[in-house]
């Protein structure tokens, strides 16, 4: 798991005003807001405006969330509404074994 005092900064990249766009950027901000408070900025990158920003994190799915700090880079696809899978994308939560 992650330090609790890192700093996060995410980009998260969506196509538009779509529904599941919009339920992405709401999904991350009540993410953030409980569990890094204070501790992250997040960066939309809207695809529709400037296509060729998609070539920089190599995103091939719609919305893609990439925690670029701190390092290793993540990637995250989708609504991000499975807060679970999310937290334990960021690194906040360990993986559960099997």
């Amino acid at each position: 798991m992650c330090d609790p005092s890192e700093y996060f900064i995410l980009r998260l990249y969506v196509a538009g005003h779509t529904a599941k766009a919009m339920a992405a950027i709401a999904n991350l901000n009540t993410i953030c807001e409980e569990q890094l408070k204070g501790r992250y900025e997040i960066e939309v990158i809207d695809l529709l405006e400037d296509p060729k920003l998609a070539r920089e994190d190599q995103i091939v799915a719609l919305p893609t969330l990439v925690r670029k700090l701190p390092l290793p880079l993540r990637k995250i696809i989708g609504d991000l509404s499975d807060t679970e899978r999310v937290l334990i994308g960021l690194n906040l939560l360990p993986r559960p074994r099997a």
